[in-house]
């Protein structure tokens, strides 16, 4: 089978085409034919050593995708071969609350991901994928999604009426945006781009800031909802954390994803806001199989369509991890494979 393994992890430039045999599912497994992927900003960390400890050479990258089963393995039953499937990509967790173990079977990190023709899964964390839904719907759920499915329904028990910060305009943001507004809430986004701020208009987002030309834009964005968020969506990590205490309603819920804003030396001057208004702070390490069923129901009945802003080929697979290291994405960068 045609596949890519991370390389020296050096960059992007790491990411080579193998071939090589197709693997047969063991007990309890299952090998489902890969048709679509999904970035996130995570794969680039990965070929590029920056994601805890460096990988095996030969790993196949990419934790986000959609397939069909090809072949059970022995004692696996309740699931027919041509079925599509997903999962998330910490396979262990299939329901509960997160335990750090999860770590140990992560798809594209510990074990091969889903950039190959083929992907062993193991049986129990594959979600069934209803007919209606496309594999471009899909392909991009067990990540992105499913950590912002995570922050604002598991984590921040969103009611409608309520209102949401979302922070910049990449995949988990967007996602961020669309599940919230599909939950009936009122969403807040910052970007750097008025384009993609007027994009995230097109998507319903109802305040949107351009924190480069508003350096304050915590305060709008409090002022705009009225009493802050409910919800905020952490993505920029230590570098916007102080803003985003500021700009969250009392008793708000901080989800706290990435840290694509860099990193501060300076402590945080609001420390004492946390106290003063009550605020849940929370990790938010992706999400497991009974979340992302969950997940797949509610697109499946409210028929939300993520936004994937390109689709590259599967010999194009540099290009696609390029263009999203370029940041002039909004939303997904999915990779066709079959």
């Amino acid at each position: 089978m045609k596949a890519y393994t991370i390389g020296s992890q050096q960059g992007i430039a790491s990411l080579t085409a193998v071939t090589r045999d197709v693997p047969q599912p063991g007990p309890g497994q299952v090998l489902v034919k890969v048709r679509a992927v999904s970035l996130n900003h995570r794969d680039l960390l990965i070929v590029s050593s920056k994601y805890g400890a460096p990988r095996p050479e030969d790993r196949v990258p990419v934790s986000d995708g959609v397939g069909e089963v090809a072949v059970l393995g022995e004692g696996v039953s309740g699931i027919d071969v041509g079925q599509r499937v997903t999962a998330p990509h910490f396979v262990s967790w299939t329901d509960g609350p997160f335990s750090p173990a999860y770590f140990g079977h992560d798809l594209g990190v510990t074990h091969d991901g889903w950039l190959a023709e083929y992907v062993l899964v193991p049986a129990h964390a594959l979600v069934k994928v209803p007919d209606s839904l496309t594999d471009r719907q899909v392909a991009a759920l067990s990540g992105a999604a499913l950590t912002a499915w995570n922050a604002i329904v598991e984590v921040g028990k969103v009611k409608a009426g309520d209102s949401v910060l979302a922070l910049g305009t990449g995949g988990v943001s967007i996602m961020a945006l669309q599940i919230a507004r599909m939950c009936g809430a009122r969403v807040a986004i910052t970007s750097s781009s008025d384009e993609k701020l007027e994009q995230a208009r097109a998507l319903g987002a109802d305040v949107t800031v351009n924190y480069r030309s508003d350096a304050e834009w915590e305060k709008t964005i409090f002022a705009a909802l009225g009493n802050g968020a409910d919800i905020v969506v952490e993505t920029g990590g230590l570098a916007t954390l102080r803003q985003s205490i500021a700009a969250a309603a009392p008793n708000g819920r901080i989800a706290i994803i990435g840290a694509l804003g860099g990193t501060v030396s300076d402590p945080l001057p609001n420390f004492g806001t946390i106290i003063g208004k009550n605020l849940a702070i929370h990790g938010i390490a992706a999400g497991g199989r009974a979340m992302l069923q969950r997940l797949v129901n509610a697109i499946a009945i409210n028929g939300m369509e993520p936004v994937v802003n390109k689709v590259f080929g599967f010999d194009e697979a540099a290009d696609a991890y390029a263009y999203l290291h370029s940041g002039d994405h909004f939303g997904k960068v999915m990779i066709h494979v079959a």
